[in-house]
């Protein structure tokens, strides 16, 4: 599944990263670096390797979009969902928590709370999209050759997602070009190498 990461992110991108990281200021709330992109780019191999650098200056917690996305066509909902379950919440010293996707039942399943943190990993397509985008203290697009995500995405997920790829890659390109994220982004980054 999306969360089985096997590889290891490149160092110097983990590094670029967290330099950015360490010099953003985030007024209320935790530091948010927000890791966006298209399916099968890396964005939760990175989210790994800079979550687990952050450890050694601060508390971090990771939010998945995945566990966000109200299903195959949610896509478009989802950087409202993160904003006002998520980021708010935390930008305002409260509790947050938001509601878990259920990708086999295709129905919300349960809550997840974030835990007060110094840094916020945030990592998944849309997460600095629309109303996100302001909590973002350092936004980053993961991208990497189409072909290359798709064979990602199939070998992670397996064959039953083939299917949606397509569906979803189409949600992410209107998205995408609609918001101008990658060039709206603080650091851009091409995991084609990995």
């Amino acid at each position: 599944m999306w969360d089985e990461v096997t590889q290891q992110a490149r160092q110097e991108h983990v590094a670029a990263v967290v330099s950015l990281v360490l010099a953003a200021e985030s007024p209320h709330g935790p530091v948010v670096v927000a890791l966006d992109g298209p399916s099968g780019a890396g964005k939760t191999t990175l989210a790994r390797g800079v979550a687990s650098a952050l450890e050694a200056v601060g508390t971090v917690d990771v939010v998945h979009m995945d566990g966000l996305y109200p299903g195959w066509d949610g896509l478009a909902q989802a950087p409202a969902l993160l904003a006002t379950q998520v980021l708010e919440p935390l930008a305002r010293g409260e509790h947050a928590a938001y509601r878990l996707w259920n990708w086999v039942r295709d129905e919300w399943a349960g809550t997840r709370d974030v835990a007060p943190s110094r840094f916020l990993v945030v990592e998944g397509c849309g997460s600095t999209v629309g109303p996100a985008r302001a909590y973002a203290a350092v936004s980053v697009f993961v991208d990497a050759d189409p072909a290359l995500r798709m064979r990602r995405g199939l070998e992670r997920d397996g064959e039953t997602y083939r299917p949606h790829w397509q569906r979803w890659a189409d949600q992410e390109t209107a998205l995408f070009a609609a918001d101008a994220t990658k060039e709206r982004a603080d650091l851009v980054l091409d995991t084609s190498t990995l």
